[in-house]
C-alpha cells in the first residue's frame, strides 16, 4: 500500500501540468481496511500533495469513487457511513473530508442502479443523523444535509430506527418531534437556510409568516425564498407583499417572475420596472432603458417624462417620434422654469464660445490660442457600447478648454483626414511643460485614447498633468458632485452615453461635453483660490500642487512621478502660478 504513485492533471488547455503532484494509494484490495485506516491514508494523501486545495479535492474525490467501485466490506453505502463515524476524531479534516466522501457517494449512486446494502445504509444513516442530533457524534449542520439528502432518509426511517432502540412502544410522532425540536434549535440560532431546507426534506408545513418575517428582517432573502416556494403561492404572495412595503422592489420583481405573480401583482411589476428605468436614466444609458420597455406604452411614457425631467429635449422628440407619443407629450410637459434651474449651463461660466474642429485651418487656430494659456481642461467622449465582451468604440471628440474659450476636436475626422497635422497640434498642447492639463478621473481616458489611437504619439506622453479627483478626498457623485459641492450646482449628465458618433452633434451635446471641459477651470479657480488664502496665512504650500503629475510616458505607469519629477514640478508651479 503505497502513498507515492503520482498523478497527472490537465490543464484547460490541455496540457500535461508536471510540477504539481499528489500521493494516493493504490486501493487494489479494500476487503480488510478498515474506515480508521482508509481516512488515515486518505488525510497522507490530502497532506503530502502540492496542488492547490480544489484540485485536491477533486482528484480525492475521483480516487474515493475508485475505492466504493472497489467492493468496500460491507458495501460502499455502509462503509461511507462507517467513516462518518470516524471522520470526527481527525478534528480540522473532518468536515472537508465528509463532503468530500458524501459527494463521491452521491456520483456513485448516479452510476450504480441498486446496492446489496442500501437497506442496511438507510437505517445506519437514519442512526448516525439521532447521533449527531443527539450530540454523540460531531458534525456541522451542512453535513446532516447532506447525510439527509444522498441517503433519502424520511421520518419513517427515523422512526423505525427509534422504535427499534426504544424499549417502550412508540409512535411515529416520536419522529416528527424529534426532528421538528431540531429545526426549530436551528431557527432561534439563525441558521434558516438549514432549517429550511430540513423542514422542506421532511415535509413539515407548520412553520408560518411570522417565520417568514423573521428571516426578511435577518436579511436570509435566500431562505426566505426558498420557504415561500415551498410553502406555495399564498406565502409567496406574503412575500412580494412584504418586499414591495419595505421598498425591495427588486426581490419583490424576481419572486414575481419565477412564480409567474404578475397578473396578481400589477402594481409591483410596473413600479419595479419603472424604477429600473429611472436609474438607467441616471446613468444616462437611455438607449438600454428604451430597450428594457419592450414597447410597453407605459413604461415608454415614463421614460418619456424621464426625459422632459432631465431636459433631454432631443431624446423626448425622438422617442415621442419613433412611438407616437405625441399626446401625452402635450400634456405632460414640466415647468421649464424648474428644469433650468437644476444644473449649471455653459453660459453661468462666461465661455465666449465653443469652436468646432474638424479642418487643418480650425486646428491651427486651437493650437495657437491653447499655447497661449496657462491652465487647461481636457475631457473626451465616446460612443457607448453596451454589448456584453466587446472592445470599446473610439474616442469620438476632445474637448479642451481655456478659461473663455472651448475647443471641440473631432478625433475621428481629424485622425482621417490630416492624422500628421493632428498628432503634431495635439502633441504642443498635452507633452508641453509650460500648460497644467486638468482633468477628471483622466487616467480613464488617457486610457481609451491611447487605444483608440495607437498610431499617434501625443497620446503616448503626457506634461503637466492634474486630475482634479485626486485633489479632493471625497469622489463620490462625480464631476457633477463636484460640481454642486465646489460651485452650488451639479452638472446634468444625461448626454453622457448619447451617440458621439453621429454628426453634426447636436446643440444639447456640444454643450454637454464644453460644460465638462470648462467647469475644471473654474473648479480649478476655487481650489487655487482657497490654497492662496491658506498659504497667505501661514498653512504651507497648498495641497493641490502635490496632486500634479509632471511627466508620464505611458498609462501603464503610476500617476505619481519620481521624487526629481515632483521638486521639478513644483518649481513650475511656483513660476506659473505665483
Amino acid at each position: 500500500m503505497g502513498l507515492e504513485e503520482r498523478v497527472d492533471t490537465r490543464s484547460k488547455q490541455g496540457k500535461f501540468n508536471q510540477t504539481s503532484t499528489i500521493c494516493k494509494h493504490a486501493f487494489s484490495d479494500l476487503t480488510h481496511i478498515s474506515p480508521l485506516v482508509f481516512i488515515y491514508l486518505l488525510k497522507a494523501c490530502y497532506f503530502n500533495g502540492t496542488y492547490k486545495a480544489t484540485k485536491k479535492f477533486r482528484v480525492l474525490q475521483e480516487q474515493v469513487h475508485l475505492v466504493l467501485r472497489n467492493d468496500p466490506q460491507p458495501g460502499p453505502a455502509t462503509f461511507v457511513i462507517q467513516c462518518l463515524y470516524v471522520l470526527p476524531i481527525f478534528d480540522l479534516y473532518s468536515e472537508g473530508f465528509s463532503h468530500l466522501i458524501i459527494s463521491a457517494l452521491r456520483r456513485f449512486l448516479k452510476m450504480e442502479t441498486s446496492m446489496w446494502d442500501s437497506l442496511e445504509a438507510k437505517d445506519l444513516a437514519s442512526q448516525l443523523f439521532i447521533d449527531i442530533v443527539g450530540g454523540s457524534v460531531n458534525h456541522d449542520e451542512r453535513i446532516v444535509e447532506k447525510i439527509l439528502e444522498a441517503f433519502d432518509i424520511h421520518l419513517a426511517n427515523i422512526d423505525k430506527v427509534m422504535c427499534l432502540s426504544a424499549k417502550n412502544d412508540c409512535r411515529f410522532d416520536t419522529a416528527k418531534k424529534f426532528v421538528e425540536q431540531y429545526i426549530f434549535g436551528l431557527i432561534e440560532s439563525q441558521s434558516y437556510m438549514t432549517a429550511v431546507t430540513l423542514l422542506e426534506h421532511f415535509s413539515i408545513r407548520q412553520s408560518g409568516q411570522s417565520f417568514l418575517l423573521r428571516m426578511i428582517e435577518s436579511k436570509q432573502l435566500k431562505a426566505a425564498d426558498k420557504w415561500a416556494t415551498f410553502m406555495g403561492k399564498p406565502m409567496l404572495c406574503v412575500l412580494v407583499q412584504e418586499y414591495f412595503d419595505r421598498n425591495m422592489l427588486k426581490n419583490a420583481y424576481e419572486i414575481i417572475q419565477k412564480n409567474n405573480l404578475r397578473h396578481e401583482f400589477p402594481n409591483v411589476y410596473h413600479k419595479y420596472k419603472e424604477s429600473s428605468l429611472k436609474k438607467l436614466a441616471e446613468k444616462g444609458c437611455w438607449d438600454v432603458a428604451e430597450a428594457r420597455t419592450n414597447s410597453n406604452r407605459q413604461l415608454l411614457e415614463y421614460l418619456v417624462y424621464l426625459a422632459m425631467e432631465a431636459g433631454y429635449s432631443e431624446k423626448v422628440d425622438e422617442l415621442c417620434d419613433r412611438y407616437s407619443l405625441e399626446g401625452f407629450l402635450n400634456a405632460n410637459v414640466p415647468e421649464a422654469s424648474l428644469l433650468h434651474s437644476r444644473f449649471l449651463h455653459l453660459s453661468e461660466l462666461v465661455v465666449e464660445g465653443v469652436v468646432w474642429v474638424d479642418e487643418v485651418n480650425a486646428l491651427h487656430n486651437a493650437t495657437s490660442h491653447m499655447e497661449g494659456c496657462k491652465v487647461v481642461g481636457l475631457d473626451c467622449e465616446w460612443k457607448p457600447n453596451y454589448v456584453k465582451g466587446s472592445k470599446p468604440n473610439k474616442v469620438s471628440i476632445m474637448q479642451i478648454a481655456s478659461d473663455k474659450m472651448v475647443f471641440i476636436f473631432d478625433l475621428i475626422k481629424l485622425f482621417n483626414d490630416i492624422p500628421d497635422v493632428l498628432d503634431d497640434s495635439l502633441t504642443r498642447i498635452l507633452q508641453s511643460p509650460r500648460i497644467l492639463k486638468l482633468g477628471y478621473n483622466f487616467q480613464c481616458d488617457m486610457k481609451q485614447l491611447a487605444h483608440s489611437y495607437e498610431e499617434l504619439e501625443c497620446f503616448k506622453h503626457y506634461e503637466m498633468l492634474l486630475d482634479i479627483q485626486n485633489v479632493f478626498k471625497e469622489p463620490r457623485g462625480g464631476l457633477s458632485g463636484l460640481a454642486k459641492k465646489i460651485l452650488g450646482v451639479g452638472l446634468n449628465k444625461t448626454r453622457r452615453n448619447s451617440n458621439w458618433e453621429q454628426r453634426p452633434l447636436t446643440q444639447n451635446q456640444l454643450e454637454y461635453a464644453a460644460l465638462d471641459a470648462a467647469v475644471l477651470i473654474h473648479i480649478f479657480r476655487h481650489v487655487r483660490g482657497h490654497s492662496q488664502t491658506a498659504e497667505g496665512e501661514g498653512h504651507g504650500k497648498p495641497e493641490w500642487k502635490s496632486c500634479i503629475v509632471s511627466h508620464m510616458d505611458n498609462i501603464k505607469k503610476s500617476k505619481k512621478g519620481s521624487k526629481k519629477e515632483s521638486s521639478e514640478a513644483e518649481a513650475k508651479e511656483d513660476q506659473q502660478f505665483s
